[in-house]
């Protein structure tokens, strides 16, 4: 059985009578007649079976089913219009996102060729962590480290992964390193942000090494370029340095790994849920987590 509608035409009518509290000024906004809005909302009564304005002494004013009637034709209009509007304006503006340069470098941008509208994002690149105040940041979407919960913005974790020790091809043939005990003679790559290489050695079956020193970074990302210019060792994320291991540039150490977790999640305004070319965008990122198989839901299906 089909909808049973109100004619739209005269729903518009009584929704802007009803807003403007006049005819007139109805009529001026929809571009009618006085008399025009007043025949729509007679057959809109009509079909009803009901008033909706009534006279009090020489006002117009809506009667009690008027009032409640009106207020939720204003938001369900309100919506439409958002809808609309945002869906004629996907084909035509960018879209934003902010995220950390080495997901951006290293697994965001070779990928952009396969979403459908990657000539339109507009990346953004933060040098610590992404804020998600969208009031100020001027961006659509962030990808951020973070999976802690803000007020008014959806956060959805959105990849994961363990790490493993990478180091340049050159270097690696040059200091002959075969077992996981030669690390501790090389120059190892820290970062401030959850470094893990006690953890990776108990992994190995070597717990509470001697560390050796080396230089440590504000981010994994700066770690890794350094290993990639043959400066040392680096404890990578996998997922983020497939491309690069792929590419040649870097290669693995052994098959130990440290514990997965969450590294990435993805961030918009709750209040733009809905928007179209976020929408879109959001689930292309999860479909390339899950091809790859780094998605949160595959870690979960796992455990």
């Amino acid at each position: 059985m089909g909808r049973q509608l109100p004619p739209f035409a005269a729903v518009r009518a009584f929704e802007a009578a009803a807003r403007h509290r006049s005819f007139k000024k109805a009529a001026e906004e929809l571009c009618l007649s006085p008399s025009a809005i007043s025949h729509q909302i007679r057959a809109l009564e009509e079909y009803l079976d009901t008033a909706l304005f009534e006279r009090v002494g020489n006002r117009l004013e809506l009667t009690l089913t008027g009032r409640g009637y009106a207020g939720r034709l204003t938001g369900l209009l309100n919506g439409l219009e958002d809808s609309t509007r945002a869906i004629r304006q996907a084909g035509e503006r960018p879209l934003r996102v902010l995220c950390t340069p080495g997901l951006a470098a290293r697994w965001l941008v070779p990928r952009l060729d396969r979403l459908e509208f990657g000539d339109r994002v507009r990346l953004r690149v933060s040098t610590g962590a992404p804020s998600t105040d969208f009031a100020s940041n001027d961006s659509d979407v962030v990808i951020q480290w973070s999976t802690d919960p803000t007020q008014g913005v959806v956060t959805e974790p959105l990849m994961q992964s363990n790490r493993y020790p990478v180091i340049s091809p050159h270097l690696r043939d040059a200091e002959g390193v075969d077992r996981p005990e030669d690390l501790l003679r090389l120059r190892l790559m820290y970062d401030e942000t959850d470094d893990a290489w006690g953890d990776w050695f108990s992994a190995a079956g070597l717990p509470d090494p001697v560390l050796p020193n080396g230089p440590v970074f504000p981010n994994c990302e700066l770690a890794t370029t350094a290993a990639e210019r043959g400066q040392g060792v680096s404890l990578a994320y996998d997922s983020v340095v497939r491309g690069t291991l792929a590419s040649g540039r870097l290669v693995r150490l052994f098959e130990t790994v440290t514990m997965p977790m969450v590294i990435y999640s993805v961030a918009y305004p709750e209040d733009r849920a809905s928007d179209p070319i976020i929408r879109a965008f959001r689930d292309w990122l999860f479909t390339e987590v899950a091809r790859d198989g780094t998605g949160v839901q595959e870690l979960s299906a796992a455990e």
